[in-house]
This record gives C-alpha cells, structure tokens and sequence, in this order.
C-alpha cells in the first residue's frame, strides 16, 4: 500500500522530498502535484519502473510518450539536441509554467528512450515537483493520471487520488488541490512552433 506523504508547496520539507526521493531511487512510483493535473512518475533511468507505469497506462514502453520533468534548462543538453536562439528565448519565456515542449533528443537519452527522435521537456512551475527533482539528480519521466472517463475529484483531490491510487504505486504526495487541465504542449523540434495541444499555458510566449 501506498504512502500518502503531505508536503507544502510555499516550503517543501527537505527531509519529506529525500523519503520520496529515496523510493524513486528503488523504483518506487509515485504521484504528485505538478502546476497543472497530479502526474504519475518514476526516476528516468529505472526501467522496472518505466515497464511498470507502461504497464498502469496499458501501452507498450517503446511507444511512450511521457514528459521529462526537469529542474530548470541547465540540463537541456544531456537529453536535447542544440537549439537555436529562437527556440531558447521561447523556453525562457516560458518556463517554468505549464507548458511540455517537444524538442529534438540527442544521443545521451537513457537507454529506454534512445529509439526516439524527440523528447517532451517540463518545467512545472511548482515547488514540490522541482525540489524531487533538483535531489534526485536527473529527471522523473511523468504521465497525467487524469483519464477523459474519470470522475474530476478523483484527479484533482489528493485524498481521493489516494484512495483510487494506493495499490498500484509507493507514494501519493498530498500537496493540496490539483488541476484539472493539462499542459499547453508546443513542438519546437521542426523548427517552428506548432501547438499540439492547447491546454492551461496561454500562447502568447509563442
């Protein structure tokens, strides 16, 4: 059974996000609140956990297309091909917020995703989420748990994440409401933007 492990966002308890980030080290799953809906995560470079939230989610690992999320841009380079200036000023822009850019992977991606040609980059502007990464050390590979059939409360009120969550992953981080709209996600890879889908991130940083 899950741990339901309460952390606020003004000032996330150091001591609370190593206890999560030590189950993400094992191969834990957990689920936590981003700036837009709960997303489902496990530490990028566990496959176990990888097959394990492909297994949740009902499609094959190499057919995932889940969002790295990340501290901040200083690590772009690790997983993302050079960009260009116009690009980046766009990602200044707009990050952190609710936006996933696609952006075009390079050859340092993790074993589980050197297939792939490009990658979804997130920079959630919110405390909790940026702090478990910042102390795991490298990105969390992150899915919505919001599903088009779900009763609203269920992805949005932790208590009721929990109680629908609580056999199938290690920790459910409370860090209060949730939203119930997904990121704007824009694909820089072609060289130009083009919105894939339009969701809480406005469009004007294009």
């Amino acid at each position: 059974m899950a741990e339901f492990i309460k952390i606020y966002e003004e000032n996330p308890n150091p001591k609370e996000i190593n206890k999560v980030v030590q189950i993400l080290r094992k191969g834990g799953l957990i689920i936590y609140p981003t700036d837009t809906v709960y997303g489902l995560g496990c530490d990028i470079t566990n496959t176990k956990a990888l097959e394990k939230i492909a297994r949740i989610k009902g499609i094959k690992l190499a057919k995932a297309n889940w969002s790295f999320i990340c501290p901040d841009l200083s690590n772009l380079s690790d997983y993302v091909r050079q960009i260009d200036t116009a690009t980046f000023k766009i990602l200044k822009r707009a990050l952190p917020g609710p936006y996933t850019f696609i952006l075009p992977g390079n050859n340092n991606l993790p074993k589980d995703f050197k297939k792939k040609k490009t990658v979804g980059i997130r920079v959630p502007d919110n405390s909790i989420a940026r702090a478990l990464v910042t102390a795991l050390g490298n990105p969390i590979v992150s899915t919505s748990i919001r599903d088009d059939d779900d009763v609203l409360e269920y992805t949005t009120d932790p208590e009721l994440i929990f109680e629908k969550w609580e056999n199938l992953v290690d920790v459910v981080i409370d860090g209060g409401y949730g939203d119930n709209v997904g990121s704007t996600i824009i694909d820089l890879s072609g060289g130009y933007p083009e919105v894939i889908r339009e969701g809480k991130g406005s469009l004007d940083i294009i």
